[in-house]
């Protein structure tokens, strides 16, 4: 045999013997060691609702003919129905809107005024659809009067913040006596869209 080929078979004889080694290391076993841990995570509830149509939310009927002096009033609860999972509110604010919009929403100072109220029971209510209210318990004011539209009106005092309570409201919409003739014969239609906020984040 060669010099060559002795070198090719000690060479081939070298590989096989160290693959025979590292399959043999394989064959061991190896200490191990784990711990795991898991746990679940939901996320609350925020959620607020007017009452049912009716005595608890007359939020939904018009008024027509009105004249300078003239008065709505609505009531409408307002329930925090977040349920058991659900946390505080942080505020509640309102945002009206008009569509169709006039001068009886536009014009800030002579057109139609709004102003909110809490009773501490519901709202005893009288006359269909000119509706009237009075308070058995205590009132207070919710909003002041102010232009009937609005972006994120701030509502103060109010229950509803806390989960599970209702706030009993009468809405108070009003045309100034100073409001001019040009205000004669106009329609506006408007929207109550009430936004409550979650608390402040905190750590859980």
């Amino acid at each position: 045999m060669n010099r060559k080929t002795t070198k090719r078979l000690l060479g081939s004889l070298a590989v096989v013997g160290a693959a025979a080694a590292m399959a043999g290391l394989g064959t061991f076993a190896t200490f191990t060691s784990s711990t795991s841990a898991s746990h679940t995570i939901s996320s609350g509830t925020v959620s607020i609702a007017l009452g049912a149509t009716g005595a608890a939310n007359r939020l939904t009927v018009g008024a027509s003919n009105l004249v300078p002096g003239d008065t709505v009033q609505r009531a409408a609860d307002l329930i925090n129905n977040g349920g058991a999972s659900a946390d505080n509110l942080s505020a509640i604010t309102l945002t009206s809107t008009a569509s169709p919009s006039s001068l009886l929403d536009t014009e800030l100072t002579n057109g139609l005024q709004m102003s909110i109220e809490k009773c501490s029971t519901a709202w005893t209510e009288s006359g269909s659809p000119a509706y009237t209210y009075t308070c058995g318990g205590t009132t207070s004011t919710v909003l002041a009067s102010r232009a009937v539209i609005g972006s994120a009106i701030a509502l103060s005092g109010l229950s509803s913040l806390t989960t599970g309570s209702t706030d009993h409201l009468r809405v108070t919409l009003s045309l100034p006596t100073a409001a001019p003739n040009t205000m004669q014969g106009l329609t506006s239609t408007i929207s109550y869209n009430f936004v409550g906020t979650q608390r402040a984040a905190t750590s859980k």
